[in-house]
Formats: structure tokens, C-alpha cells, sequence
């Protein structure tokens, strides 16, 4: 029944987004071809009618006047009511045989999900061992950055179980950020690029193997305001990286500069500081990521094992609720199904009072 109301509401939607002067057919003359068929065949049907009734003594009974009573026949023309809907959905019929379409639509929609900037640190300090037991990753010993991979690849498995559909982007950093794959709402095609940067002979060839977490940052917002949505809601950063970046300054700019972007246009960041064994406060930039991380309305996950790697990434699946508000454009959109569902909807109507009430079965 969900899965009707929604399909419901689409087709109403969709139905009340038609605008009949602004329509275009594909097939306009199979439109008029039926028309005309249809006007002939009425004509052929009323011809054998008027001449089947000109002898009624042959075919008929004859019965006995019987007297009318004052208010008997009141209500007797409802007895064609089944005949409106099945004769509004003839041309209906008629519109969808023309293959209607509409030739550019501006459509906008809302629907649960995120648009979600994925950064993964793969600079040399990446290389350090973090022990893992459950997460696909190249060794259960291996360096970190597999690591975070594996849990990048689970946060985007598990939004694509639930009833999301994010717009997720996928940023790999090092002392300069790469964008490895704009928005995009194709889990598979991030899941693709997340698989081909897991591979040990690409991560081996990255550039710029230092640590500059707030390029990655700097690009990440660049990559909003390049699809104007920076002001926008809806929008998540997070970021899988180890935390040892004790750089104050990147190229005149504090932390706190490039992250009052994100806090002005309300742009969450969830940290995810992976280093294994490190509890929060061991490493030097601790506190001053999780302060200004906080004045973004995100949060700091200290992940020093596995166990907390995947109860961060539980809980930011959790908190990503929310909806975002998608401007569509579509050209040459095709309008067959709406026409010829609201013509079988029309039909199956005037059917269901035709069969289903005595009323509209017999004389009053």
C-alpha cells in the first residue's frame, strides 16, 4: 500500500505538472488516424441502430402501458452516469496514441538524502598500521589509508540500503586535493572510484604525499559553490584522515578562515581522525579539530580501533537524515504513460459502477 501511495502521488504530480499548450506528439497523425476511425465507426454503429429499430414487432415484446407515478422517474438519467468517465477517457486515449511530450521541463523535486563531500587523506603519514577484523581492507594489518578506504566504502554501502538518495562527491587529498568524482547520485560510479583508488599500485603513485587537511576542505566547498549549492541545505562534509596535520597556516589562511565558509552556509563536518591505539588528545591538532569542527555544527570522532571506525560511521549514517531540494531539467520528456493511465483509470471507473451497482444495471 506504500508503494501505491507513493506511485500515486508521483503520477499525480507528474500529472499536474502537464501543460496542455505546451505539448508536442511524436505521432500526431496515428492521433488523428484513430480519431477518425473512431468518428466513422460511431457513425457505422448509429446507421445499424436507426435501421435495426425500424420493425420493432419483429424483434421486440410487446408489453402493457403502465401508469407513471408523479416522481417514478426522477433520478432516471442516472442511469447513464457510468458513461461520463468512460467517455472522458476516450480522448485521453486519443492523446496518448499521438505519443505526447513535453519539450523542456523545469522540475523541482525533494527527497530524503544528503549531498555528501567524501574526503579520503592518502598523504605518507597514511601508511602507519591500523589492525582491522571485519572491514574489506587489502590486509587486516595494513597501512591506514586502506582502512579508511573500507570504511568510506561502508558509510556509501550503507546509504544506499537505506531510503536515501544522496548527491555524493569523492575528494582524495594529500598536500593538494584531487576530485576524484563530482556530485553524483549514482552509488556505483562512487562505489567505482572508491574501488580504484584501493588499489596499493595507485595509492603508491599519488602525489603530494604530505598532509594539508584543509585543501581538501577548500575543495570540497569550491566543489558546492561550483554546482551553486553552497547555501543550500542539505549539504555534509566528511573527511577519513589521520590527524597529523600540524600546518596553522595554508597560504595565509587560519583554520578557523576556511572553515567559516562552512559555518556560514551551514555545511556540517564530520571528522573522522583515524590513527590507531591514539585516544582523543594524543596527537597535538585534537583539540583544535575538534573545536572548530564543532562550530560547524559536525562532529569529531576519535577512531583509535575498529570498533569505534564503524560506530562513527553508524552514527554519521544516523544523523545524515534530512532532505535536499534538486532543480531537474529534462528535455523531450516523454507523456504516453500519464495519458494512457488516466484513460485506463477513467475506463476502469465507469466499469466498477457499470458492474458494481444494481443501480446502473437496470431501468428505473
Amino acid at each position: 500500500m506504500s508503494a501505491l501511495r507513493q506511485a500515486l502521488s508521483a503520477w499525480g504530480a507528474e500529472w499536474s505538472s502537464v501543460s496542455f499548450d505546451q505539448l508536442q506528439f511524436w505521432h500526431r497523425d496515428t492521433g488523428r488516424l484513430a480519431l477518425i476511425g473512431l468518428f466513422m465507426l460511431t457513425l457505422v454503429l448509429l446507421g445499424w441502430r436507426s435501421a435495426s429499430r425500424r420493425d420493432p414487432a419483429r424483434r421486440g415484446i410487446a408489453l402493457p402501458s403502465l401508469p407513471l407515478r408523479r416522481h417514478g422517474l426522477g433520478g432516471a438519467w442516472l442511469r447513464h452516469t457510468p458513461f461520463v468517465p468512460f467517455a472522458a477517457g476516450v480522448p485521453l486515449l486519443l492523446l496518448a496514441l499521438a505519443d505526447p511530450f513535453s519539450a523542456l521541463v523545469k522540475d523541482d523535486v525533494s527527497y530524503p538524502g544528503r549531498r555528501i563531500s567524501l574526503m579520503i587523506d592518502a598523504s605518507i603519514s597514511m601508511t602507519s598500521t591500523f589492525k582491522t577484523e571485519t572491514l574489506d581492507t587489502v590486509s587486516k594489518t595494513g597501512p591506514t589509508f586502506f582502512t579508511t578506504v573500507a570504511a568510506a566504502e561502508r558509510f556509501v554501502q550503507l546509504r544506499q540500503k537505506g531510503r536515501q538518495r544522496d548527491l555524493v562527491a569523492l575528494v582524495e587529498f594529500g598536500d593538494q586535493a584531487y576530485v576524484i568524482t563530482p556530485f553524483t547520485s549514482d552509488y556505483d560510479n562512487i562505489l567505482l572510484s572508491i574501488a580504484l583508488i584501493k588499489d596499493p599500485v595507485e595509492f603508491s603513485m599519488f602525489p603530494n604525499r604530505g598532509t594539508v587537511i584543509a585543501r581538501a576542505l577548500e575543495q570540497s566547498l569550491a566543489l558546492f559553490k561550483a554546482f551553486n549549492v553552497l547555501d543550500a541545505t542539505g549539504n555534509l562534509m566528511v573527511i577519513f584522515t589521520d590527524g597529523e596535520d600540524t600546518t596553522a597556516l595554508t597560504e595565509g589562511q587560519r583554520l578557523e578562515d576556511i572553515l567559516e565558509s562552512a559555518v556560514q552556509n551551514k555545511v556540517p563536518l564530520y571528522f573522522v581522525r583515524t590513527n590507531f591505539a591514539k585516544s582523543m588528545g594524543e596527537l597535538i591538532p585534537d583539540k583544535a579539530w575538534k573545536t572548530a569542527v564543532e562550530r560547524t555544527g559536525g562532529r569529531f570522532y576519535a577512531v583509535r580501533d575498529e570498533a569505534s571506525l564503524l560506530a562513527a560511521i553508524d552514527d554519521i549514517d544516523r544523523v545524515a537524515g534530512g532532505t535536499i531540494r534538486v532543480t531537474r531539467y529534462t528535455s523531450q520528456q516523454p507523456l504516453f504513460a500519464i495519458f494512457a493511465l488516466a484513460a485506463a483509470a477513467c475506463w476502469t471507473f465507469a466499469a466498477g459502477l457499470k458492474l458494481g451497482l444494481a443501480r446502473f444495471q437496470q431501468l428505473p
